[in-house]
């Protein structure tokens, strides 16, 4: 391990990557600062544009955008009760009261010392477990790995909104898109309708623009992505600063709620959001006499916001040691490595080491850059997010038809993305969540081939996925994960209910 990290240190500090570290910060507090951006659009929009990059440099740049975004929506949350992502709603129940207060620049020290010192544990947590996992998932056969994508996508149960039903049915779709093109096991054409171009599949970066950024687009032409339209930023009392002995007294807080985020993230299906929710929980129940919580206490800010970017980098661990995306970002970024030739999964770190210890290292000092831009440019932040949502979204358009026609200079890429735009668009009117069919796409021939080769090992008999242990263990768990993430979702949606009620509608983005 030493001599591996060695070999990742000269590859990893370089002006090249202190650069994109830096910019790819500085987008994604941009675009998680702005309510109906977030930083997995960012990193969808942007991926096309890496590939003439370094695999370091780019997924550098990429995952600091994953990071910068989670700070960045505590600044919203923050000045105007609205969260610019998810994770930060709850936030705002402490910290737009504080803002209120006239005590902004407290508020936002506070989120930024909370988020810096998540992401540190989070960033500390991948380098160090993420190893080790994949030394004992390196042994994995095929069985093992059919039972794993199959794990993989009882994610869908996570992220299917009010009906594990739609939920399935988005990922089934996202599954037949992925059978498109030549079988590479018996060589048949499937679903190509005669053209030559499909039969190589569809590309999976054309279907995350249409179905992360353009139905996000088109939501916002049509006004119904929700804005804070013409609200003005408070300004803060330069003289009232975060001072030390306040930082001392949330550190209890921040030590907990950093380790809550760190252990959610790595679940699959988790996130920030559920993180922020019980660690916000976990501070008000420990609270001491005098600390009211709701009326703009540090300690409210700091357990969500330490919690969220805690849950950052921990939930890269199932994907980089099992291949298996978490949740929306994971699955975005795991299209990003492949794009860039590292295949994850258990096999990563024997096979491309020193470029993953330069990355796992990098997501570690990009917590500190973000710390660094939070303290020296929050006023420009600020004044960011006053630009006009119109120019945005044509501006975010044209990235997009440029990065799909970049993806091999052809148009019929642009015209997959803006039909699986529309499609997307169209599935969150009846209320059939998109983000499933993503993780059809990445997961579904995984377990197609790893299911052939299975029964091939077994000539056709099931019982091969029951007789081996890991298997076994990880069918289980299917069913283990689902029943947790019903009872988390029905958790989730009472504490939504109780925080919509007091704060009003702003908790959602």
């Amino acid at each position: 391990m030493k001599e591996i990290i060695f070999q990742a240190l000269p590859q990893l500090f370089t002006l090249e990557n202190f650069v994109f570290v830096n910019l790819g910060i500085f987008i994604g507090i941009i675009f998680g600062s702005i309510p109906g951006l977030n930083g997995n659009l960012a990193i969808t929009v942007l991926i096309p544009f890496t590939f003439k990059l370094g695999s370091v440099p780019a997924l550098l740049m990429l995952t600091a955008i994953f990071f910068g975004s989670n700070f960045g929506g505590s600044i919203t949350a923050i000045l105007i009760n609205t969260p610019g992502t998810n994770a930060a709603a709850a936030t705002l129940l402490d910290g737009y009261p504080l803002s209120k207060k006239g005590k902004t620049r407290k508020a936002l020290d506070m989120a930024l010392a909370a988020s810096t010192f998540g992401g540190l544990v989070s960033a500390l947590c991948l380098l160090f477990f993420a190893p080790q996992i994949s030394k004992i998932a390196i042994h994995f056969g095929a069985p093992e790995y059919f039972a794993l994508a199959v794990f993989g996508l009882s994610v869908i149960a996570s992220v299917s909104g009010r009906s594990i039903l739609k939920g399935v049915i988005s990922g089934a779709f996202g599954v037949l898109i992925a059978t498109v093109g030549i079988d590479a096991v018996s060589g048949v054409t499937r679903f190509t309708f005669g053209s030559l171009q499909m039969y190589n599949g569809i590309k999976m970066l054309a279907v995350l623009l249409g179905v992360y950024a353009i139905a996000q687009m088109i939501s916002r032409v049509n006004g119904t992505e929700e804005e804070e339209a013409g609200t003005e930023l408070k300004k803060a009392d330069p003289s009232d600063r975060l001072t030390l002995g306040e930082l001392k007294s949330t550190v209890p807080t921040i030590l907990k709620s950093s380790a809550i985020g760190a252990f959610i993230g790595a679940i699959p299906g988790t996130g920030g959001a559920i993180a922020s929710y019980i660690a916000y929980n976990e501070a008000k129940r420990c609270a001491k006499p005098g600390e009211k919580f709701g009326e703009g206490e540090l300690k409210g800010i700091a357990a969500p916001e330490s919690a969220n970017n805690g849950a950052t980098a921990a939930t890269l661990i199932p994907l980089l040691t099992l291949g298996i995306p978490g949740d929306a970002v994971a699955a975005t970024l795991l299209g990003a490595f492949t794009m860039h030739g590292l295949v994850v999964g258990p096999k990563l770190f024997s096979t491309s080491g020193p470029v993953v210890y330069a990355i796992l290292i990098g997501c570690v000092i990009s917590q500190i850059v973000m710390f660094l831009q939070g303290k020296y440019l929050l006023p420009l932040f600020v004044k960011i997010t006053h630009i006009p949502q119109e120019l945005l979204t044509a501006l975010l358009v044209v990235i997009c038809c440029t990065g799909a026609f970049s993806l091999a200079n052809s148009s019929f890429d642009v015209r997959v993305m803006l039909i699986f735009g529309c499609i997307a668009y169209f599935m969150q009117k009846v209320e059939l969540p998109p983000v499933p069919i993503i993780l059809g796409i990445v997961l579904g021939p995984i377990a197609e081939a790893n299911l052939r080769n299975s029964l091939v090992l077994s000539d056709g008999s099931w019982t091969i996925f029951f007789k081996r242990p890991i298997c076994l263990a990880f069918i289980i768990l299917t069913f283990v994960l689902i029943w947790l993430l019903k009872k988390n979702d029905k958790k989730q949606r009472s504490m939504e209910a109780e925080f919509l009620k007091k704060y009003g509608e702003n908790t959602e983005k």
